[in-house]
């Protein structure tokens, strides 16, 4: 039986203020594991953005395309973790994501108040694609009079 990475501050050491020991390292990639799966990632952000921050199981099936016993079982990997937190209304289970315990794996990753300044990624489009730098003066679908007409 594996058993699953609590997320809480002491899972999470910051690794750009210093090289993080063997069992730190340890601790944070059990932790990322956690995170490092799609259907998780996607349940994070559906139960977050949901009115009131959280979401039933049933809520959830069919925006995934999965079935209800698949995301059932990554609901719990995310409960166990410290990610969700859950209550049981009737029949059926609500889950509120706990933005508390996300904090320490961006914190971990240099995303929050504990990161070290450094370069930063390019910021991402709405469409969450990279944004293509241009140069100054440039809008997109511009060309230069010099330059040939595209083939067609």
């Amino acid at each position: 039986m594996k058993l699953i990475q609590v997320i809480d501050e002491a899972c999470c050491a910051p690794v750009l203020e210093a090289p993080p020991s063997p069992e730190e390292a340890a601790r944070l990639a059990a932790a990322l594991r956690v995170v490092a799966d799609p259907a998780r990632l996607r349940l994070l952000g559906l139960i977050g953005a949901r009115p009131g921050g959280e979401a039933c199981v049933c809520d959830l099936t069919e925006p995934l395309g999965l079935s209800q016993p698949t995301v059932s079982h990554h609901l719990k990997v995310l409960h166990e973790a410290g990610l969700l937190d859950r209550e049981r209304r009737g029949s059926w289970v609500h889950y509120r994501v706990r933005p508390d315990r996300l904090r320490p794996l961006a914190e971990a990753l240099g995303g929050g108040p504990a990161s070290a300044p450094g370069p930063r990624a390019p910021s991402a489009s709405p469409r969450g694609r990279p944004r293509a730098s241009r140069p100054p003066g440039k809008w997109h679908g511009a060309r230069d009079a010099s330059e040939p007409p595209a083939p067609s």
